[in-house]
């Protein structure tokens, strides 16, 4: 009879302990307060998403989580801070587009690699709109891009913010369309709505959650979405893409984590789509207009790797500066 393997036997023998080890961790998780970083200022989608999940999370876990606000530099120093976390799952971060999709196409020095971010969860996807001033010759995007024709450079676009979605869909805009307009920043959404509101601007790209009020109060005229379907609270209101094929523009909100995170971020994302699958939480949600969506992982991230390359690719083209 042969001696057996002490070295396998051993090997073996830790494997096991270290498997069982690995696998109490994970049942114990949280065993203690878990922070999610919001990277932009109080009171944004942002924040209060994040602040939604935290309390959502704290609940069904039994365990407090918390919402750090990490803001600057267009999200990036909230993305840097959780990047350099420990991949335990007790440093998370609520993001929008820019961290993960954009702001690596716009800045010139980036202290993190977003693709390196562990991808948790995708949590809820809304409508960009396109919207004209009231006393707009036209209603619908082919009237636009016929006036836009016919005046060249006259056309004036607000953006609550250089390089965010808002000022991207224009850009995205005026590739497909064949038109130029002149981009007008703002310092925030408050501003830039009033003057549209005013009639000091024609049109700027908004969420649904200001500019639909607005519009069925005849303040505005909202035109177009940028979804790819029509938007089942405003179906009446056509997709730009109907118009533009290919068109696209939407917002979002993810969960990521640090790089090299554990299997816990299965675990999250399982307890996330949860949540999200509720019915009283669907309505929650709906009603500041977002969807909730419970895709896995691994769609989560095919969905951020594509936002990033239509993103990048408009970026490109456009040549937009480097900030």
């Amino acid at each position: 009879m042969s001696k057996p393997n002490l070295g396998l036997v051993a090997f073996t023998l830790a494997f096991g302990l270290l498997a069982i080890g690995v696998s109490r961790a994970q049942e114990a998780f949280p065993s203690r307060a878990v922070r999610i970083v919001v990277p932009y200022p109080a009171g944004g989608g942002t924040d209060i998403i994040g602040r939604f999940v935290a309390n959502q999370l704290s609940r069904k876990w039994g365990q407090s989580v918390v919402i750090e606000k990490v803001g600057g530099g267009a999200g990036n120093i909230g993305a840097a801070t959780v990047a350099r976390a420990a991949p335990d799952g007790y440093t998370l971060m609520i993001a929008a587009p820019g961290p993960i999709a954009t702001n690596h196409f716009l800045y010139k020095e980036m202290t993190y690699d977003p693709a390196q971010l562990t991808p948790i969860a995708l949590l809820t996807t809304g409508p960009y709109v396109l919207v004209l001033r009231k006393n707009f010759e036209g209603s619908t995007v082919k009237d636009l891009v016929a006036y836009a024709k016919a005046n060249p450079g006259k056309v004036t676009a607000a953006t609550p913010g250089a390089g965010g979605i808002a000022h991207l869909g224009t850009v995205q805009l005026e590739m497909l369309a064949g038109i130029k307009t002149l981009v007008v920043p703002y310092r925030g959404l408050a501003p830039a709505v009033n003057d549209l509101i005013a009639g000091h601007v024609d049109l700027m790209f908004d969420t649904p959650t200001t500019s639909l009020a607005l519009h069925r109060d005849g303040k505005v005229k909202m035109i177009a979405t940028g979804t790819p379907e029509r938007v089942r609270e405003f179906p009446e209101i056509p997709t730009i893409a109907e118009t533009l094929p290919g068109y696209r523009c939407v917002t979002w909100y993810a969960l990521v984590g640090p790089p090299h995170a554990p299997a816990l971020a299965e675990r999250i994302n399982n307890d996330v789509n949860e949540i999200l699958a509720r019915p009283d939480i669907i309505e929650r949600v709906r009603a500041i207009q977002m969807e909730p969506v419970t895709p896995t992982r691994a769609e989560a991230a095919k969905f951020f790797a594509e936002e990033s390359e239509l993103w990048g690719k408009v970026i490109k083209q456009a040549n937009l500066p480097l900030q």
